[in-house]
């Protein structure tokens, strides 16, 4: 018996939510006695052995430069194999984009169950629970899994991660690779920004900055705190903003350690994909806004005239 986990990699970098996955599953393994072992898919130039760090034993690597690009059917095949040949009893991914299209496959494959969104170890003394977030968050439920083989998805930034000192040994796998059946013709990427699913600060902004032309406010900001923009809905369809800074129930779920809104009225939709961040700073001149029934902080003003001095009092700090 082990636990595996995958680690999932962009450019040849290892994502954060990937060593929040790799520690989940080394916690995993102590419980039940055994290692926890990895497994990474393309290039990648990370140093892989520093994941044991985080409580890895063995990753497995398979780095075809045909796997540079995730496609959910061929990772599925090559991931089973892995599976087959470590005996893993116990997968974990990150609920992250790529974790939601391959983990529900691999368990039809493998015949095995699957919780995603899990926020807790599971509880393995008696069976094989796992507590994970239900209703787009707003309430928990206690899953319990009795496959022979089991799936966990870790929600990111959900598990406060513990690292010591360990080398994991990386070891080369050779895997029957499948072509794809979809061809990739070009991929188009957003460079020199923070990606809103990695990033531990965003700022985000809604109408209530009544225009692209005010969006400095968010910006500015976001520069001095090395954080991510981010837009409500209403923002990314009037074309103000790019449709990839749309956070929400129908845009990209979030959970950062800090968010702030302004301008957001935090309608049901919006708080879906964003209720999972540490820290809700709100700023909104309507004091009936439903945004503060979730914030941690709030702050009744109109944002063209709190904004300029919050990014003045942030510069003063950090010297800018």
């Amino acid at each position: 018996m082990s636990v595996l986990v995958f680690l999932d990699q962009a450019d040849g970098h290892i994502k954060k939510s990937s060593f929040e996955a790799a520690n989940y599953a080394a916690k995993i393994a102590e419980q039940l006695g055994t290692v926890a072992e990895a497994v990474v898919l393309g290039s990648v130039s990370d140093d892989l052995a520093a994941t044991g760090n985080y409580g890895i034993k063995k990753v497995h690597t398979v780095s075809d430069a045909s796997l540079n690009k995730m496609d959910a059917q061929v990772y599925t095949k090559v991931i089973a194999q892995v599976v087959e040949a470590t005996g893993a009893d116990v997968l974990v991914f990150s609920n992250n984009t790529t974790g939601k299209a391959i983990a529900p496959r691999l368990s039809v494959k493998l015949k095995a169950g699957l919780v995603s969104g899990a926020v807790a170890l599971p509880d393995t003394r008696n069976g094989f629970t796992v507590k994970k977030t239900v209703f787009s968050g707003k309430a928990f439920a206690t899953i319990s899994i009795n496959t022979g083989k089991k799936i966990v998805a870790l929600n990111p930034n959900s598990f406060n991660v513990t690292t010591g000192a360990g080398t994991a040994e990386v070891v080369a796998f050779a895997a029957t690779i499948d072509a794809a059946k979809v061809e990739v013709v070009s991929v188009n990427k957003v460079v020199g920004e923070v990606p809103l699913s990695e990033a531990e600060i965003v700022v985000s902004g809604g109408r209530g900055l009544k225009g692209p032309e005010n969006w400095g406010l968010v910006t500015d900001l976001a520069k001095l705190l090395g954080a991510a923009t981010a837009c409500s809905r209403p923002v990314a369809d009037i074309h103000w903003r790019p449709h990839h800074e749309h956070v929400g129930q129908t845009g990209l779920a979030i959970a950062p350690n800090l968010y702030i809104a302004i301008g957001i009225s935090g309608a049901i939709q919006h708080l879906a994909g964003v209720n999972r961040s540490k820290t809700i700073v709100v700023i909104n001149k309507d004091p009936e806004a439903p945004f503060f029934k979730a914030a941690d902080y709030g702050i009744v003003g109109d944002a063209f005239e709190v904004m300029p001095k919050i990014i003045d009092a942030v510069k003063k700090i950090k010297g800018a």
